[in-house]
């Protein structure tokens, strides 16, 4: 089977949100066959674009700012527009994830923002399927998915620090491997399909 495509669709205002999609990434590539790229949103290019329609997956990022996604992001879903029209992605699989400095932070509405932006262009959305960690007295914050989250990956970085908590950035990682092995899954799906 040929390779599979996924591309991580982010912006970033401070860095948090590239590292996370840095860990994203390399959790994909961690799943033989898997070509990754990531593009900012925020200065998408014609072969970007052409990147974006030619994928398997799309995974969204972005980080959450006043409870939604970033300007940056939601000018890319509204210039998307064009996509949407054509149903260019339709049918492609879909992830997301999200930063803020607080715990909650408003995460799980960027979340749901960003997965109903995936069902208006007909995408397939990929959920985490990582339970939640640190939610006993015998668990910690190093535990994966220490924010609870089953939407998407959601990460805390604290504003006055560049750098990312290890556990969010090991979700991102398991968000990442899991959107490639199912993108895999997918594409043998359809292949066997048209046969």
């Amino acid at each position: 089977m040929s390779d599979i495509s996924i591309v991580i669709a982010s912006h970033s205002g401070y860095g948090h949100t590239a590292q996370i999609a840095a860990a994203v990434a390399d959790g994909a590539r961690s799943v033989a066959g898997t070509q990754v790229h990531r593009v900012d949103v925020a200065s998408l290019s014609d072969a970007d674009w052409e990147l974006l329609d030619a994928a398997d997956a799309i995974i969204f990022g972005t980080p959450t700012y006043m409870g939604t996604a970033s300007g940056a992001f939601h000018a890319f879903a509204e210039a998307s527009s064009k996509r949407w029209m054509a149903r260019t992605w339709s049918d492609k699989l879909a992830a997301g994830f999200t930063n803020s400095g607080s715990m909650s932070g408003d995460k799980l509405h960027t979340l749901q923002y960003l997965a109903l932006l995936a069902a208006q262009h007909g995408m397939l959305w990929v959920s985490l399927n990582l339970l939640p960690g640190w939610n006993t007295t015998t668990s910690g914050p190093q535990d994966d998915n220490r924010l609870g989250f089953y939407l998407g990956a959601g990460a805390q970085s604290f504003n006055d620090t560049p750098a990312v908590h290890d556990a969010d950035l090991n979700t991102a990682r398991h968000l990442g491997r899991r959107v490639a092995e199912h993108t895999r899954i997918h594409r043998a799906g359809l292949t066997a399909a048209a046969h």
